[in-house]
């Protein structure tokens, strides 16, 4: 812990005095720029009635303001870099603690019907989801949400690899995150994908020549006015014809500005994020294949998008006046990159999909990166095929404190079953979460909490938060009868660990024991594997007659009057309840 502390505090001390460097070089450009500004005003005045020199001067002071300008720009992205950097440590260091709860939470990702996410605590406040969870982009959080929810049991080990590459770069995974979190999109990529697959073009072929003539033409003769060998009448001609070829089109030109003013932003910030990608040499195999997959154009692809990024950064400018006036009346520059964009949708728009696929792909696993990181002590499973479903050592809940924690040791073999029993608050249901969740996080390919680990991957479903519904007029017992239903039908098709918190609670006792028996029995012939925590201590009898059974409990102690758990998994039956003590100590009955 205080390795890591340590790291994240430097990272933050250098971020530090690297921002206060560049906020004394924006101070200087300001001044620089203001001085430019000042200076080509005065020699305006002082020059003012010779036309061309005023002119000239004009000229050179509006490129040397707009040269400082970009490099104003350039400024501010490398402070807001910095300081997204310290962000990051900061709340890393805050994590550390702790203290994660202001992170995005994943409500949106919340799903009743879900095979395991709601029972687990996934999403929501002070879920598995909002501790681990880094992504800097809306699409990122998808994919992350997404490997979480899967529910696949393929490629884990490349799946491991990958991650466990991805932990030994922190600076890396900091500087991906960082630029990440500047891309200020107006929309989603999604929208933007659905915008250039559908474009229809409407600028004319013809426009790939005829800007360059017209340029040409212009640039020559304000040579000759400047030369004194043509009369000014001829610009305010060439003015004249530029804005009636450019006016045909306005209208779709300016529709196009409003699409590309939108998408810019994420193109510009996109490129940035796919040449870190290519610049790194991965080793492990997945993170090698994401990466060949934006190099498939024969050029790399940040530099195809920031093309793309700048053509749409130069249709934008027709927002600026004198860019308005010169450019499109002299230049015809609203067409020609009118046509340089749609040439550049016909060829890679299709391909964006994947480009934006693969940039969340590396951002959700930046965070899988960072949460193993954080964790050095937590264990990657060793997979296997044998008998042993899971078996762990020194297995805890990463939400619970470290400190605090009482870890367990314990192996399930293929199509056996727990029934476990205890008293109210001994652990049971935070035992249930914590297999359950070293489950998922191996089949993501993350380490789980636990000194030493072996796994037989197999997939997961739960029933432990079954909840009536007033608005679709459904009573608690029918909601657990759809639950056991789906499980039922999902076992006769797929290989299955189970987790259950009770069986039919939401009837009464003779009936429960009945039925509980009755399913404990078919899920055992279904050649299932799983966990069921129950409070009928009938239910464990069934340990006698089938094999596959096993009885665990968990118990307390009342000591001095006062209830004592010691949170430890053991074998057998529990016989020391605590509903009556509780009721009497907190002075509910008598």
């Amino acid at each position: 812990m205080q390795d890591l502390a340590s790291f994240y505090q430097n990272q933050i001390k250098k971020h530090t005095e690297a921002l206060s460097l560049v906020r004394q070089q924006l101070a200087t450009s300001s001044t620089i720029r203001l001085l430019v500004f000042i200076i080509t005003a005065f020699a305006i005045y002082l020059l003012f009635g010779n036309t061309k020199v005023v002119f000239a001067v004009a000229l050179v002071g509006i490129i040397a303001f707009l040269f400082l300008v970009s490099r104003h720009t350039d400024l501010q992205y490398k402070r807001d870099k910095l300081l997204a950097l310290k962000r990051i440590n900061e709340t890393e260091t805050k994590v550390l603690n702790r203290d994660f709860h202001q992170l995005p939470a994943g409500n949106e990702f919340k799903d009743p019907t879900h095979y395991f996410s709601q029972d687990i605590d996934l999403f929501g406040r002070g879920s598995f989801y909002q501790y681990c969870n880094r992504t800097a982009l809306r699409q990122g959080s998808e994919t992350l949400a997404g490997l979480f929810v899967e529910n696949s049991i393929e490629n884990i080990t490349q799946k491991q690899e990958a991650i466990q590459e991805l932990s030994t770069m922190p600076e890396w995974r900091q500087e991906f995150s960082a630029v990440a979190s500047l891309a200020k999109t107006q929309t989603t990529t999604t929208a933007i994908q659905k915008w250039l697959e559908n474009y229809i073009p409407f600028v004319p072929s013809m426009m790939k020549h005829l800007p360059l003539i017209f340029s040409i033409v212009s640039i020559v003769s304000f040579a000759l006015y400047f030369l004194g060998y043509l009369h000014g009448f001829v610009l305010l001609v060439l003015l004249v014809v530029g804005f009636g070829i450019s006016g045909v089109f306005t209208k779709k030109i300016t529709k196009l500005g409003a699409a590309s003013s939108k998408a810019q932003s994420t193109f510009a910030q996109y490129n940035k994020l796919l040449l870190i990608i290519e610049q790194t040499n991965f080793k492990s195999t997945l993170l090698k294949e994401k990466k060949q997959q934006i190099l498939q154009e024969g050029k790399k692809t940040s530099t195809i998008l920031k093309e793309f990024s700048k053509l749409l950064g130069n249709l934008d400018q027709n927002r600026n006046v004198f860019y308005l006036f010169f450019g499109n009346g002299y230049f015809l520059r609203g067409l020609a990159t009118s046509y340089q964009i749609e040439q550049w949708i016909a060829k890679h728009g299709q391909s964006s999909k994947e480009w934006f696929e693969v940039i969340a792909f590396f951002d959700a696993y930046i965070s899988l990166g960072t949460f193993t990181f954080n964790h050095p002590k937590y264990a990657f499973p060793t997979l296997s095929d044998d008998t042993i479903v899971l078996k762990s050592k020194d297995a805890g809940h990463p939400l619970l404190d470290a400190e605090k924690s009482i870890l367990n040791d314990f192996q399930i073999d293929n199509e056996q079953f727990f029934i476990i029993t205890g008293a109210n608050m001994a652990g049971k249901s935070t035992f249930l979460r914590t297999v359950s969740l070293q489950i998922v996080m191996a089949n993501v390919g993350l380490p789980v909490c636990a000194s030493e680990a072996k796994y037989n991957p197999i997939k997961l479903i739960t029933s432990m938060r079954t909840t009536d519904s007033l608005t679709d007029d459904e009573s608690y017992f029918f909601s657990e009868l759809k639950r056991l239903k789906f499980i039922v039908d999902e076992i006769q098709t797929d290989r299955f660990f189970i987790v259950l918190d009770e069986i039919l609670k939401g009837t009464n006792s003779t009936d429960k024991a009945k039925g509980s028996r009755k399913f404990v029995e078919k899920l055992v012939g279904s050649k299932s594997t799983g966990i069921i925590a129950t409070h009928d201590l009938s239910l464990c009898e069934v340990a006698k007659e089938l094999p596959q059974i096993e009885n665990h409990y968990f118990d307390a102690e009342i000591i001095d009057n006062e209830l004592h758990f010691d949170y430890k998994f053991k074998e057998g039956i529990c016989q020391n309840m605590n509903a009556s003590f509780l009721l009497k100590k907190m002075q509910i009955v008598e």
